[in-house]
């Protein structure tokens, strides 16, 4: 069944420069699709107008179909239940997600608050639960502290706990692991992998680093200038690449044989 499905997508500036171009793309329930193309090619700005999220002063035309709600001219308030409930995102920094006056676990709490209507000691274990699922050491600690009392590979944690706290239908990862090492990032990248699969649960995945999509993804769309230019199983975008901007991306990419033998591998 189709999870989300975008159809004919533009997204234009106040200006009317044209940022995304009558993009179309589904995800079925429990499929990964990757999104992927060079900065500014259109790929951030298509997950933030699928949660409602893109920037004032900036016009869209088209359908965005998500879990049977209608994003697009969708008003604020039916856009909140959407948030968490059927989509939910992870961004690339966490800094820009996390409020730093708030405590860890008090950020996590909020929405499973408002949400799933818990409360006192209840609500405080789905907070240590939701630590300890993205294997946060000392949750308890972990919950007391702010944002910069952590580590980013653990800011970054906590932000994926916060994302799928409330059990969304579809996570979207936005850049996820850029701003880690590259240890973490694999750590990451693993993780995210292993959640979604026990949840059974869409991804929309979106990078510039095509070895990153491999790993995570069964599907990927080439995005460029806004347009989408190829889209295909993952192996055989990575193998046989038919356009020469595809192509050009599978030659950039580091460790592409790698992903794919760690996805034999799962």
């Amino acid at each position: 069944m189709t999870l989300l499905d975008i159809h004919g997508l533009t997204i234009r500036t106040a200006d009317g420069h044209t940022l995304v171009d009558d993009l179309s793309l589904t995800v079925a329930g429990g499929e990964r699709l990757g999104l992927i193309g060079e900065s500014g090619s259109g790929k951030s700005l298509t997950t933030l107008a699928v949660l409602g999220l893109l920037p004032d002063g900036m016009t869209v035309t088209g359908s965005i179909g998500l879990a049977g709600t209608q994003i697009v001219g969708a008003r604020e308030k039916h856009l909140t239940r959407v948030r968490g409930r059927d989509a939910a995102i992870v961004f690339q920094e966490p800094l820009t997600a996390l409020d730093p006056l708030m405590r860890v676990g008090r950020q996590i709490a909020e929405p499973l608050a408002r949400r799933q209507g818990l409360k006192g000691t209840e609500l405080q274990r789905a907070v240590t639960r939701a630590l300890e699922q993205v294997r946060l050491p000392e949750p308890d600690r972990i919950a007391r502290a702010y944002p910069h009392e952590i580590s980013g590979g653990q800011r970054q944690r906590v932000a994926l706990a916060m994302a799928l706290a409330c059990e969304p239908k579809l996570l979207i990862a936005d850049e996820p692991t850029t701003a880690l090492d590259v240890s973490v990032q694999a750590e990451m990248l693993d993780l995210i992998d292993t959640l979604v699969r026990e949840r059974d649960m869409a991804v929309l995945f979106v990078s510039h680093d095509l070895a990153v999509v491999a790993r995570v993804t069964d599907r990927v769309l080439v995005m460029k200038d806004g347009r989408a230019v190829e889209e295909g199983d993952v192996r055989e975008i990575v193998r046989r690449p038919r356009e020469e901007y595809t192509r050009a991306l599978v030659g950039s990419a580091r460790r592409l044989e790698s992903a794919l033998d760690a996805r034999r591998a799962r």
